[in-house]
């Protein structure tokens, strides 16, 4: 039998009164345990689509479930199942670090856990601001306590909407470290950035929204093999002109200053051709004083993604 999903999300659509259409009908499942990045050019659906998952905005029409729950007729369990660590900071400036996350926790109908909470604030390096009104901290201080309120009442499902846009190194490094450790305890991470190494680095799966349609959805490993380019840059001794009439048959680019080759190809292919080339170039008087490889990143991908569904 197969597992329910996390979130189950079917033709999803929002349209506003002045017609524009923000979502264009979704359909999306997020497996129980994975990290999801969903990722997307700004207006692109993605705060939008969240923003319907979580109850705070009314879809249109179509249908959403977080761990079976339906979002509108079973709104309070599926709210319960959900934290969500939103763009904007969003808190009580002359409350307690401590008072709000025991606050936020009640508002789930939990019972107080003070052992919870206070290991909640440690993993978060907020213990020793525990008794400090929120109007005293630094801005990525108050985005420690968004992520603390969020997982106040240990949800099952946890939605990250930009969560390190302009915040330090550190608490991105202590965020990510909460995430892997949230995700070996069974809990679903959803996450939007626009840091796309981070999505690089922690996610399992890669969904790409524009105007507000998914245009792909992929287990992160096989999207860098299907849609990755691997290229060898090839420094020449002598500069070129323009690319020799022999090279017509390979994928070849030269580059504007004539000292530089570049040839992509496909890494995961029984054959790269790449010492056949080098023959070639040397039969025809091109010598090659360097090589380097060159790998495509996800940005790379993204950015290919959307420039050709735009």
């Amino acid at each position: 039998m197969a597992a329910v999903p996390a979130i189950a999300i079917r033709d999803i659509r929002k349209k506003y009164a002045s017609g524009f259409e923000a979502l264009a009908g979704i359909d999306l499942d997020v497996a129980p345990g994975e990290i999801f990045a969903l990722l997307g050019p700004n207006g692109a659906g993605k705060t939008t689509l969240i923003s319907i998952i979580c109850g705070i905005v009314t879809a249109s029409s179509g249908s959403v479930s977080a761990n079976g729950y339906d979002t509108i007729r079973d709104y309070r369990m599926a709210r319960k199942q959900i934290g969500l660590v939103p763009q904007e900071l969003n808190i009580d400036s002359f409350e307690t670090v401590w008072n709000t996350t025991c606050f936020s926790r009640g508002l789930f109908g939990k019972s107080p856990d003070p052992v919870y909470i206070e290991q909640l604030l440690r993993d978060l390096s907020l213990w020793e601001k525990r008794d400090n009104k929120l109007i005293t901290l630094s801005g990525g201080m108050k985005r420690r306590v968004m992520i603390a309120k969020a997982l106040s009442h240990q949800p099952r499902i946890l939605f990250l909407d930009e969560p390190t846009a302009g915040v330090d190194v550190e608490l991105r490094r202590d965020m990510w470290r909460m995430v892997r450790k949230l995700q070996s305890t069974g809990v679903t991470i959803i996450l939007t950035t626009h840091y796309i190494e981070e999505a690089e680095e922690m996610a399992d799966r890669i969904g790409v929204i524009n105007n507000g349609r998914i245009i792909l959805v992929e287990d992160k490993s096989k999207l860098m093999q299907k849609l990755g380019k691997t290229q060898l840059l090839l420094k020449i001794q002598h500069p070129l002109s323009i690319l020799p009439a022999e090279l017509s048959a390979w994928d070849l680019t030269l580059s504007d200053d004539g000292t530089e080759l570049t040839y992509t190809y496909d890494s995961q292919a029984d054959g790269t051709g790449i010492p056949t080339l080098i023959r070639e170039l040397d039969s025809i008087g091109v010598e090659v004083r360097g090589l380097q490889t060159k790998q495509s990143s996800l940005e790379d991908i993204f950015v290919n993604l959307v420039r050709s569904s735009s």
